[in-house]
């Protein structure tokens, strides 16, 4: 799988917009197009984003793209959503510079209802949203599923990027909106 390194983390179900313009991300897309097939966005752990070699960690989503489209400044800028995550069992770089690895697919988290003492965070998910505009536009809204909407607050909180991984590659969607609660003020 091609392995794109940003110093963000994709969850699953969540959009992630791209501007591309180095040759290898251009060939990379290019391909992904032409071939019906996704890439992998991992954590950037040391390194530039552009250009150098990159450090990741290896825990990632794969990322389809959904739109494209040419950008004023001459980019192309592409919409990606999260599917599933994956662990990076051996990684390499191309003679191209493109990462690449060898990628094992983590269990998606189970579908488990959003418990009543967690219900005020899909509330908040609902009143927040429809503000963000076309970003969200093509996310599926699932407010009844607990590893939804732990999804969907995990990329939005203004938290670290080592935190929003840690909630990443956690695989139990009550733990995961556990750590989130405290992070949301209850409506009184």
């Amino acid at each position: 799988m091609a392995l794109f390194p940003l110093n963000t983390v994709l969850f699953p179900g969540g959009p992630l917009p791209l501007r591309i313009f180095e040759t290898r991300y251009l060939d990379m897309v290019r391909a992904c197009m032409r071939e019906g097939r996704g890439f992998g966005v991992v954590l950037l752990e040391r390194g530039p984003e552009a250009g150098g070699t990159a450090q990741f960690v290896e825990v990632g989503t794969e990322a389809s793209i959904v739109d494209f489209t040419r950008l004023e400044d001459g980019l192309l800028g592409i919409t990606c959503i999260g599917r599933g995550r994956f662990r990076v069992l051996e990684a390499w770089r191309q003679d191209d510079g493109l990462n690449v690895g060898r990628v094992a697919d983590i269990e998606p988290d189970p579908t488990v209802a959003v418990p009543g003492e967690f219900e005020h965070l899909a509330d908040a998910l609902r009143r927040i949203l429809p503000e963000l505009g076309e970003l969200y536009a093509p996310v599926p809204r699932r407010f009844e599923d607990a590893a939804w909407v732990g999804h969907r607050l995990a990329e939005m909180l203004p938290l670290a990027t080592p935190e929003k991984q840690s909630l990443l590659e956690m695989c139990d969607p009550l733990a995961r909106l556990a750590v989130i609660a405290p992070l949301i003020k209850r409506p009184d």
